[in-house]
Parts: C-alpha cells; sequence; structure tokens
C-alpha cells in the first residue's frame, strides 16, 4: 500500500496555460468511457508539463479530480469553470455522471469539494467483474489503488488451489482477486484493523467464503511466528507503503521481509514484491532479494495499466516477481 507518493513534479507550478491539454485529453477518455472504475488522467507521470500534480479519476458515476498541490487561485477558478462547462456536453451527460469533484490533497484532511452533482461519499465501484467499497473524502486514499489494477488480475489469474499470504493488505484488493481466482486460503496481514474491516465487506460484496479468508490485524515485525504457523504458502504478495510512521521504512525494512521468504513458501513458490516509491528503481528488488534469499529468481516485472504513463518508467509502481 503506497501512502507517501513524492514524484518529480512535486516542486512545478500548475499552469493555466495547460489545463485546454488536460480538457482535451478529458474529452478524449470519456469518448471510449472504460465500464470499471479507471484513472483518466495522470499528471503525476510527468508526462504533461504544468499538469504534474493533477489526476482525474472515473468511479463509475463520479468523476474524482485530484489536487496534489495548493493551486493558485486562478489554476482552481479555471478549472472549477472547465468541469462546470464540461458537465454541459453530450459527452457528460451520456456518461450518466452524477457528480463531479475536487479533492484537496495538499490540504489537511484532504477535503472534498463539489463543482457539480451529489456527492457519494461511500460508493460501490467495479473493477474486471469484481466490487469494491470505497470511501471518499476521509483520507487520501479511496480504498484501492488504480495503478495495481494489472496485478490484481495478475493474482486472480494465478491463484487456483493456492495458498495466499497478503502483507500490508489495506482493504485486502489482492485477497478479494485470489479467492475470485479459486485460491485455497488467503491470509492477509494489516496493523490496521480498519482497513481489514473494509477487506472483509470486500469479500462479502463478492459474495465470498470467508471461512477461506483470515485477517491479522497485526503488525508484521511482531507477528512472524503467527504469520509461519498458517504456512507454508504458495505465493507472497508484498506491497507495502513507502513508510509508515513508526512500523515500516521502506529502504530499511523490505530486506527484513525478503530474507523471511524462503521459511514460508511452500516448493516452487512465487512472490509478487511491489514498490511504489519513485525514490527507488527496480533493481532494488532484485539486487535485495539476491541478497537476503538468492533461492529466489526474478522472472519478470509486470507491466504498468497504460493509463498510468510515466515520463520515466523507475519512477511509478514497480511490481515484480519471483520464484524459487
Amino acid at each position: 500500500m503506497d501512502t507517501t507518493k513524492n514524484r518529480e513534479g512535486d516542486g512545478q507550478v500548475m499552469l493555466v496555460q495547460s489545463l485546454p491539454q488536460f480538457f482535451e485529453l478529458l474529452n478524449l477518455s470519456f469518448e471510449q468511457l472504460p465500464d470499471d472504475l479507471r484513472r483518466l488522467f495522470h499528471g503525476r507521470g510527468c508526462c504533461f508539463p504544468g499538469l504534474e500534480q493533477l489526476t482525474a479519476d472515473w468511479l463509475q458515476g463520479q468523476l474524482l479530480i485530484g489536487l496534489f498541490k495548493e493551486p493558485s487561485d486562478e489554476f482552481l477558478q479555471q478549472l472549477i469553470e472547465g468541469l462546470r462547462t464540461f458537465a454541459t456536453t453530450s459527452l457528460w451527460q451520456e456518461s450518466k455522471g452524477l457528480s463531479i469533484v475536487i479533492q484537496h490533497r495538499a490540504r489537511e484532511r484532504s477535503p472534498i469539494e463539489v463543482v457539480i452533482g451529489e456527492f457519494n461519499d461511500f460508493s460501490v465501484a467495479q473493477e474486471s467483474g469484481l466490487k469494491y467499497q470505497l470511501e471518499l473524502g476521509k483520507n487520501q486514499n479511496m480504498g484501492l489503488f488504480l495503478d495495481m489494477r494489472y496485478g490484481r488480475q495478475w493474482v486472480e489469474q494465478h491463484s487456483a488451489g493456492k495458498r495466499v499470504l497478503n502483507l500490508f493488505a489495506y482493504t485486502c484488493g489482492f485477497s478479494v482477486a485470489a479467492i475470485a481466482g479459486g485460491a485455497e486460503h488467503v491470509v492477509n496481514l494489516d496493523m490496521a484493523k480498519s482497513v481489514l474491516s473494509r477487506g472483509r465487506d470486500n469479500h462479502r460484496l463478492n459474495g465470498h467464503d470467508l471461512s477461506k479468508v483470515t485477517f491479522l490485524g497485526h503488525e508484521l515485525f511482531k507477528s512472524w511466528g503467527k504469520v509461519k504457523k498458517l504456512g507454508q504458502y504458495d505465493l507472497i504478495i508484498i506491497d507495502p507503503p513507502s513508510f509508515q510512521k513508526g512500523s515500516f521504512a521502506l529502504t530499511k525494512d523490505y530486506q527484513k521481509i525478503l530474507r523471511r521468504l524462503p521459511d514460508l513458501l511452500s516448493e516452487n513458490g512465487e512472490v509478487l514484491a511491489c514498490v511504489n516509491s519513485p525514490e527507488v528503481s527496480s533493481d532494488f528488488l532484485i539486487d535485495g532479494m539476491a541478497a537476503e534469499a538468492p533461492a529466489l529468481r526474478f522472472i519478470e516485472r509486470l507491466e504498468n495499466p497504460p493509463e498510468f504513463q510515466e515520463v520515466d518508467s523507475d519512477k511509478g509502481l514497480k511490481v515484480m516477481r519471483f520464484t524459487y
């Protein structure tokens, strides 16, 4: 789970003269609007000068605009006026959109500003046929990381009959995908019991048998004994935050997890190791695994969804597959 994601563009100012490009791309996205929830505009990849702090997500009826830096008054005014104009177009009407909202990610508690329509802060959305409970306007993150779409699809396609360990489980998106793919059992671990409760709700939304799912609300580094007792695992997923105060620092603590893997994996077991910090490259995981768990061999890096275009691919999400 990535809760802090600093990008090269974070020091740059949002430019009013770049907004026409944003609205042009937004219109193009709505001409081929997906049925699922989806990122429509990804300024965070630094491919659109002057728009590095801007994102747009389609949440199946709600258009969520993310501002990752405090904009100038002029930029915000022009953005709101442009969104209100967009709401009068046939593209918006045909989408059956209910609301357009702006989330001010740079402000305390990341508040929501409603531009048009009626905002639903507790909505259910769908991805690849699976349902997820979203919660908007309370925290920075809505409950599902959209850039991990291909990762969840891979897990669903490769979980049949397997015992799965999902570390830093957050709202259990990987677990939902694994059970949907026929996993024998999934163990979810996250120190935040509230997000695991949401994960339980996500499984219920999809009609899953909860006897096949275990939820551990524990701090990982104090729980290795319990985790090992519930193993061995055919697939281990590691998707930590870049930093979690008092419990996890990426560059210091990831290696502690890697060195435990041989004791937890079954014969021919696989690992999906993820990192979403622009500060480290994919070599961080490849070299780290070679040093801490040399019995595991690097197989491939999964592709990221095309809507998450990056000027430098190593600045974006890295999802790396390893096996015995």
